[in-house]
């Protein structure tokens, strides 16, 4: 991954939503700027931020020629990527959060791996960073190329070096003519990337942790439940309903995804100051009436099987020992 990219080569955009990180984004922006793939259009979307980061947007746009810089009301995530690329000119796009960054070759390392493989997205790895400095790598360091049923069986049982994060993906700009992400919604990279993954013959996946994931501890566990939160379900069961219906050898993985998303709403809802019987009960009677047959699958992670065990207890064990998950990981 050795040479500079020179302006012979396709012109690649990469659009990073901005929305109050102005302690994150110059890290982000200068990360960008200084790859070795030179032949860039970044596409700075201001969401309505009302902190530094407009201003910020305004000064890396002086002083780098290659930079856009759209300010737009408020409209979410979404929104944000979706006008980024309604105005991108590059023959390839990759989406960059703004509290994120990424190493040198980044742009460089995706874009060879299209090239090369002849396909028209390439999936890199990511580091979980949280603020306190711990870092988390589990990154498998593989190179391959798998089909859209092979990528979709990797996600579904939750194995580590595939997920339908926007991030940590380059594509060819005409995989999205027809695909925009839902605006107004939460999870849209659940609700939209699978549609991508399914255009592609195959996708070249080399999990190399070059995309820096910062996680920070009020994202995890603090602050009143949304029920925006509940959307997981809601974007995971169209996911499912979609991959299942197409491809029916991967039923029990759907199901496996499924009883993931509701544990995951759930976890929140453990660790968070809401007190909603409702929610509580609905979500614990999905888990109930789906575990079983969850826990006894072979290809099941051992992380959930052991969600699972503790859920065989009630909730308040559950609650219990998730919390004592996070205590002794230092995410609480």
């Amino acid at each position: 991954m050795g040479k500079a990219s020179n302006k012979n080569e396709p012109l690649i955009s990469v659009i990073i939503p901005v929305y109050k990180v102005e302690q994150y984004l110059d890290k982000c922006i200068e990360s960008v700027v200084n790859q070795t793939y030179k032949n860039l259009e970044i596409i700075l979307v201001d969401d309505g931020s009302t902190d530094t980061c407009p201003q910020k947007c305004d000064d890396w746009k002086n002083k780098d020629k290659r930079i856009i810089v759209i300010h737009k009301e408020n409209g979410g995530l979404s929104d944000a990527r979706n006008k980024g690329i309604d105005i991108s000119k590059g023959k390839y796009i990759t989406f960059i959060d703004s509290d994120d960054y990424i190493e040198e070759q980044y742009i460089e390392i995706l874009f060879e791996m299209i090239i090369k493989n002849k396909t028209k997205i390439s999936v890199a790895d990511n580091l979980i960073e949280y603020v306190d400095g711990n870092v988390i790598n589990n990154s498998t360091y593989e190179n391959y190329l798998a089909t859209p049923f092979e990528f979709f069986e990797k996600m579904l049982w939750g194995i580590r070096d595939l997920d339908n994060g926007a991030w940590t993906k380059m594509y060819s700009k005409e995989l999205f003519d027809d695909v925009r992400f839902p605006v107004g919604k939460n999870y849209e990279d659940t609700a939209t990337i699978y549609k991508i993954i399914d255009k592609c013959e195959k996708i070249a996946i080399n999990s190399v942790p070059i995309y820096h994931y910062m996680k920070r501890k009020d994202s995890i566990t603090q602050g009143k439940f949304s029920i925006k939160k509940l959307e997981l379900l809601d974007a995971t069961q169209q996911m499912t309903d979609y991959v299942r219906n197409k491809y029916n050898n991967l039923s029990t993985a759907c199901d496996r995804k499924m009883l993931w998303a509701y544990f995951s709403v759930l976890s929140q809802y453990a660790v968070s100051n809401q007190k909603d019987k409702k929610i509580e009960r609905m979500l614990f009677k999905y888990i109930k009436e789906n575990r079983l047959s969850v826990l006894k699958n072979k290809n099941t992670p051992k992380r959930d099987k052991i969600a699972i065990l503790c859920s065989l207890f009630g909730f308040g064990f559950y609650k219990f020992s998730w919390k004592c998950y996070l205590r002794l990981t230092k995410k609480y």
